[in-house]
């Protein structure tokens, strides 16, 4: 692949899909593989292949959440198992009227959510070790990305983490970026459980996206 600098990527995988960020989004996106790569020699938090295709794997694939729906203005949504701040980081940069709390029980990955989140200057986004059993708050959505099979994230993510009080679209629930055989991780719901499964090759046309959904889970 021919070398291209941060801010021309940024803008060909991007912007092909959101072109119509503000200067600060832009900012904001653009600065995302520096900061990735510096902490990424610190902490191994991708593997080089991946940071390589930091805007593709990643940030895009985070911001798939965003094309099934768009959170309201004043909207909290919950990060379960963060990692590196994906997909929270770039939703909190898409939609700066949402608010964002980033979770994860590992502290070395905290550390590197927090800081990106500084040096950005996300006023919407914060970063916090704990695990989702043991968080009190509520939110209107929970969103995570490849981190454990449904019928656990279910079990992570009971009824008292989540408003009783809807004011989207789509009720209240669990919005998890997901590959691998989704329907046996669904069929191993408690009978009732109502989802409803998106296909990520729907709205990105690279092949990175052929068997990747985002799966929505109501509360």
């Amino acid at each position: 692949m021919l070398f291209c600098t941060t801010e021309s990527y940024f803008m060909q995988i991007i912007e092909k899909y959101f072109p119509d960020l503000s200067d600060e989004q832009r900012k904001h996106f653009a600065s995302l593989e520096g900061l990735y790569r510096d902490w990424n020699a610190k902490v191994n938090l991708v593997s080089r292949k991946d940071i390589d295709n930091l805007y593709e794997r990643h940030v895009l694939h985070s911001l798939a959440i965003a094309k099934v729906l768009r959170f309201n203005a004043g909207a909290e949504i919950l990060d379960v198992g963060t990692g590196g701040g994906f997909p929270g980081i770039p939703l909190a940069i898409l939609m700066p009227e949402v608010r964002f709390h980033l979770i994860d029980g590992t502290l070395k990955k905290i550390k590197v959510v927090q800081d990106v989140i500084e040096q950005l200057g996300l006023e919407n986004a914060k970063a916090q070790q704990i695990r989702a059993e043991e968080l009190k708050g509520q939110y209107d959505f929970v969103v995570t990305r490849a981190v454990a099979e449904l019928n656990m994230l279910r079990l992570w993510t009971a009824q008292r983490l989540f408003k009783t009080k809807e004011s989207h679209s789509m009720p209240n629930g669990l919005i998890a970026l997901k590959g691998g055989n989704i329907r046996a991780e669904i069929k191993a719901l408690p009978k009732g459980e109502y989802t409803e499964t998106y296909p990520v090759s729907d709205y990105f046309e690279e092949e990175y996206f052929k068997e990747k959904f985002v799966v929505y889970l109501q509360a």
